[in-house]
């Protein structure tokens, strides 16, 4: 059975609409962020998910509104999409270079949300984004999907590359958490919730 989740969101700021596939498929990103939508189309690609993302927010304020909803929505859609979670690995670890940036990212689909960021950009802006967002986009995931994610910067000096590099080890590292593996769930609880 597939795990598929299509959401929508629509708000004085933006309006969102989201299809998530965990068992991938296409990949469409459209937030009106370029390297915001470069940032999604990475995660998906190297979690294996196919995601169809159109938004539109209000960027005459700023990016923010657009960042953090779809951190929102894409949460929501992880959360459907996972169902009871039978059968997970559910915990992912990742280590990712980009050149001289090396970026951590290790999570669990505990049901517990909790955000840990430790990632200080050295520029503020990447092409128009805000590097501060980051860690705004990966708190509003991490609630909503009801995950515990913790990502550092182990060192970098350029913006663009640890940003790129949190991004790509959330991918990786989810992709190993949502693996199907059995038919159990991977609690001595026997729940996640």
């Amino acid at each position: 059975m597939e795990r598929i989740s299509s959401q929508t969101r629509s708000t004085k700021e933006t309006q969102l609409t989201l299809r998530l596939c965990l068992e991938g498929g296409p990949v469409s990103v459209q937030t009106g962020i370029g390297f915001f939508d470069h940032m999604l189309t990475a995660f998906a690609f190297y979690a294996g998910f196919g995601l169809e993302l159109a938004v539109k927010g209000d960027l005459e304020v700023d990016g923010h509104h657009t960042v953090e909803d779809t951190g929102i929505v894409l949460g929501q859609a992880l959360r459907e999409a996972l169902g009871d979670k039978r059968g997970i690995r559910r915990y992912g670890t990742s280590f990712i270079p980009m050149d001289e940036a090396l970026c951590r990212t290790v999570l669990d689909f505990s049901g517990r949300a909790f955000l840990v960021f430790d990632a200080e950009m050295p520029q503020g802006v990447i092409g128009g984004y805000d590097a501060c967002l980051t860690e705004e986009f990966m708190r509003a995931l991490a609630v909503n999907a009801g995950l515990t994610l913790h990502q550092k910067c182990e060192y970098g000096k350029n913006a663009h590359h640890i940003t790129e590099a949190l991004f790509k080890s959330l991918g990786t590292a989810m992709k190993e958490a949502v693996h199907q593996e059995g038919s159990g769930v991977t609690s001595t609880k026997g729940v996640l919730a």
